[in-house]
């Protein structure tokens, strides 16, 4: 059996794997006659790892540590939709507002106002989760998260403007919940009074995190997963210990209370109102869209992120809504207003209410850490911004960005190290507001230029006409519109209208393979994908980002406007993206120029040689005929054409 294995292994054309001699011999000396190569092919699409990868690459990894090959990730490492998404939204987006703000802002707006604010935060979010879903949906979806979405669609020139700004607010936003996991630590070990305290425990979680991230993608998913299961423990405790025990010291009366009534409406302080509270609450919910930024790293993202997001978003508004009813059906509003721990005080155990307190600023820095060095890295890789190439370089098979995570890093120390929570909460809420507002208009752009694409298709639409005489022609007007051809190939047609062959059937497949915009698929949540409600989203967005602090906002944009300006100015040639046939403000003026009662129309413009009345062409050969082939056709032939111009009087 072992001699027979070794011919087989002698036997194989290597070179049909694409492996060279070296590679060849090395295979032989190390994977005992066989190597399973028929499911490369399968890792190549995004399937599961191939399972010869630990023999093609044997001898490499024969010398390294086993603490380096049972701690750092050797090969790629993909995700699902639960272990993946769902995990990375969810525990980004229960954070430590619910856990330290939600009373005192049921004590501000109310029962019935802090829900509002709760659903209408969580509506402003699912506007965006809706927008990125059908981007997923209707064209490809690669590395690069929240930028790939934006440039893919809008072009390169919106995507790495806001790609930038959209990494800088994950980096602050990162510093503003370390530096809550700092205050809670400080206040546990008696040093709550020390700034700086605070600040060096902030800075040194930044850093084990940023190890963790290091490790690889594989052990930021199991750390993850520790850190959902004590988010959730957390959560059931508080429901559980609001039914079993009441607390009358610390103003916690219980269901049987008329404190539900009593804390129905609101009672705003002086220097409070309903978009300053709508302002506090918002950043919860910032952290999800995170599921994209790890689109490189999952099976199936067409599929994984839109189930992942949309089950995360449920499952966190309903927490939401846990902690907001029952704290405002348990507790004295005076209580409410000035103890940001009765969260605890409501529990069963408060000792792991304040494990998920510390959970939650963990996981919520842990995903920032992991999310927005890929968004940097593949804005390097683009070649976008000139002068960043550096930050594109990544380390092992799943490209870990070491370069782009020690920028993310240093930006987060240096406002741990210059700021505190209050000081960066609004400057945390306007990049995300610009960067979803953007991701809602790029999916109305996309669908209106499918739209724009799929009209002028219509125009080659006709039943088949089976005539010698039109087939000609027909073949003529193939070779001046191509898109003929392509409307014709996907319809499984061929030039002259009879069903197509299976060789032209392959090739209709390629090319709705290499199709950009697709039409909008029959998935369960397609349905909810609306372009309009898109655009309403992003105006809504804009109009929140005025009321909130209008002079965060025109800063915002201004930078994203130089910095657009800037990629303009020194690589003009960037992808334009596939909504580029989209116009905004020409679309606007037809809707104004219909609305007045006009009609408009959209020409297109096409080249036409022109051909001068009374000029006479002649042409000259310019080489000899060869008489060896001078009985082929003359496919091609260069000659010089003469000519003069002929007076004509009117």
């Amino acid at each position: 059996m072992e001699t027979n294995n070794k011919n087989s292994n002698r036997d194989i054309d290597w070179s049909r794997y694409g492996l060279g001699t070296e590679t060849a011999q090395r295979v032989r000396a190390n994977t005992s006659g066989f190597v399973d190569l028929s499911s490369n092919f399968d890792y190549s699409i995004g399937g599961h790892q191939a399972s010869g990868a630990n023999e093609l690459f044997a001898e490499e990894q024969g010398d390294v540590p086993w603490w380096k090959s049972n701690f750092f990730i050797s090969q790629p490492v993909l995700f699902g939709t639960w272990d993946g998404v769902f995990t990375s939204c969810l525990i980004n987006i229960f954070g430590v507002i619910v856990f330290l703000r939600s009373g005192w802002i049921v004590a501000e707006a109310g029962v019935f106002n802090a829900v509002l604010i709760v659903l209408s935060t969580v509506f402003i979010a699912l506007i965006s989760v809706l927008s990125a879903v059908g981007i997923c949906e209707r064209c490809r979806i690669e590395s690069g998260g929240v930028y790939f979405v934006i440039a893919h669609v809008l072009g390169s020139r919106f995507g790495g403007s806001l790609g930038l700004l959209y990494c800088f607010g994950q980096a602050v936003g990162c510093a503003l919940n370390v530096l809550g996991f700092g205050e809670s630590m400080a206040e546990l070990i008696n040093l709550g009074n020390s700034i700086w305290a605070v600040r060096l425990i902030a800075a040194a979680a930044v850093l084990l995190l940023g190890v963790i991230n290091v490790a690889g993608v594989k052990w930021v998913i199991k750390l993850q997963f520790i850190l959902l299961l004590i988010l959730l423990l957390a959560g059931l405790d508080f429901m559980v210990g609001s039914f079993v025990h009441t607390n009358i010291e610390h103003g916690v009366d219980g269901w049987l209370s008329s404190n539900l009534k009593e804390n129905m409406w609101p009672n705003f302080s002086a220097d409070s109102s309903w978009f300053i509270v709508f302002g506090v609450f918002f950043p919860t919910i910032t952290g999800i869209l995170s599921g994209i930024n790890m689109s490189g790293d999952l099976k199936a993202p067409s599929t994984n992120i839109p189930n992942g997001s949309l089950a995360a978003i449920s499952t966190g508004t309903f927490l939401y809504l846990v902690f907001v009813i029952f704290l405002g059906s348990t507790c004295r509003r005076s209580f409410l207003m000035t103890d940001y721990m009765i969260a605890a005080k409501v529990s069963a155990f408060s000792v792991l209410l304040l494990a998920g307190l510390y959970v939650s600023s963990m996981s919520s820095c842990l995903g920032a850490m992991y999310g927005t060095p890929r968004v940097l890295q593949s804005i390097a890789l683009e070649n976008v911004i000139p002068g960043i190439g550096i930050l594109g370089t990544g380390r092992g098979p799943n490209k870990v960005p070491l370069y782009a995570m020690s920028v993310v890093a240093s930006v987060t120390v240096a406002f741990i190290l210059m700021g505190d929570i209050n000081a960066l909460a609004p400057i945390v809420t306007m990049p995300f507001l610009l960067t979803y507002a953007s991701i809602d208009y790029a999916y109305f752009a996309l669908a209106q230029t499918f739209d724009i694409q799929h009209q002028r298709e219509q125009r080659f639409h006709k039943p088949r006409i089976l005539s010698s005489s039109i087939d000609s022609e027909e073949s003529d007007l193939d070779r001046l519109f191509p898109e003929r051809t392509r409307h014709k190939t996907l319809r499984g047609e061929s030039s002259s209208g009879s069903p197509s062959s299976p060789e032209e059937n392959t090739e209709a497949t390629s090319i709705i393979m290499r199709t950009h915009i697709h039409s909008k698929p029959k998935n369960w949540y397609s349905s909810l994908c609306n372009r309009w409600l898109s655009l309403f989203g992003a105006v809504l967005k804009i109009l929140i980002m005025i009321l909130v602090n209008w002079a965060y906002a025109v800063t915002c944009i201004m930078v994203v406007f130089f910095v657009w300006l800037y990629i303009g100015t020194a690589n003009p040639a960037v992808k334009p993206g596939l909504a580029a046939e989209f116009r905004f403000l020409k679309w606007i003026k037809i809707i104004l120029l219909r609305c007045l009662g006009r009609r408009v129309y959209d020409y297109e413009q096409i080249i036409v040689t022109p051909v001068h009345p009374g000029l006479h062409v002649t042409s000259s050969q310019l080489n000899e005929d060869n008489e060896d082939f001078a009985n082929r056709r003359r496919y091609h032939q260069s000659a010089t054409v003469h000519g003069h111009m002929v007076n004509i009087d009117d």
